[in-house]
């Protein structure tokens, strides 16, 4: 088995760019699966995935619960370890330099510090070139700021709505400019409302930093207004396979995107 990740590189902010389904190579990491199994006890949760996911696509994984999403999810962030198989992020190396994130349901924000520490910590595995308290605290506002949270560093999570919780742990995780940005139902749990303008978000920064992401959600809907390509998983495996090619930003009940919906719900009922 080998699992092997590529040190971060250079990730600028650049213009949104709104083209169709484009992997916009060079900004994010390279995902490459190889015949990858995984089992809990006597259960195969992953039966032989095999996957490539271009740099920079937005990529969303789909399924009834229990058919191995998330610990597919989690295999790739290397918080879980493949019985056997290969896992390559961009050939070869080992994780440094946040080049991966992981975002989950939770916030998991630390009571006792403030949005501005609670996002800092997003920090802690970089090199030296953030050592100058200066460098850091620019870069947290300048992240705060992209998430609509400027005017809110010095707050406590607990005085936060659960969409600025959010909004808190999203900036966390793009401090460190990632390749790969792994999300594991991060909007499950706001209203409807928040949801939509937590996805424009998403969707901003994506479009703005080029990383890669991976979108774990039981939300049909939700991954053909934010993904390139929806994955629908069954038992395990991949079963479908699924190009959204349609302009961006998308509108929720456009015409278009409700025949794409159509096809993997119905795959889903199948399974």
């Amino acid at each position: 088995m080998n699992m092997s990740y590529s040190p971060r590189g250079t990730l600028g902010l650049r213009p949104r760019e709104m083209s169709v389904a484009q992997s916009r190579a060079g900004h994010g990491a390279e995902l490459r699966l190889r015949d990858l199994r995984k089992s809990f006890g006597t259960r195969l949760v992953l039966r032989g995935i095999d996957l490539t996911i271009p740099a920079g696509q937005f990529v969303a994984i789909v399924g009834r619960s229990g058919c191995g999403k998330s610990t597919l999810l989690r295999l790739l962030c290397g918080l879980e370890t493949p019985d056997s198989g290969d896992i390559t992020i961009d050939g070869a190396g080992n994780p440094q330099h946040g080049a991966v994130r992981i975002m989950f349901q939770e916030p998991r924000l630390l009571p006792w510090n403030t949005v501005a520490r609670n996002v800092a910590v997003g920090l802690i595995d970089q090199d030296d070139s953030y050592n100058s308290p200066t460098k850091r605290n620019a870069a947290v506002q300048a992240t705060l700021a992209a998430v609509g949270l400027a005017d809110r560093a010095g707050d406590w999570p607990s005085v936060l709505s659960g969409g600025q919780k959010q909004r808190a742990a999203l900036a966390r995780a793009l401090l460190s400019q990632p390749l790969l940005l792994a999300l594991d139902e991060p909007l499950g749990a706001l209203d409807a409302l928040t949801r939509i303008e937590m996805q424009a978000l998403l969707e901003k920064t994506w479009g703005e930093q080029g990383f890669t992401a991976v979108l774990v959600t039981h939300d049909v809907s939700e991954a053909v207004i934010l993904a390139d390509r929806i994955l629908v998983l069954d038992n395990g495996a991949i079963v479908d396979d699924v190009t959204v090619d349609l302009p961006r930003p998308r509108a929720h009940g456009q015409p278009e995107a409700a025949v794409i919906e159509g096809r993997v719900l119905r795959r889903l009922l199948q399974s």
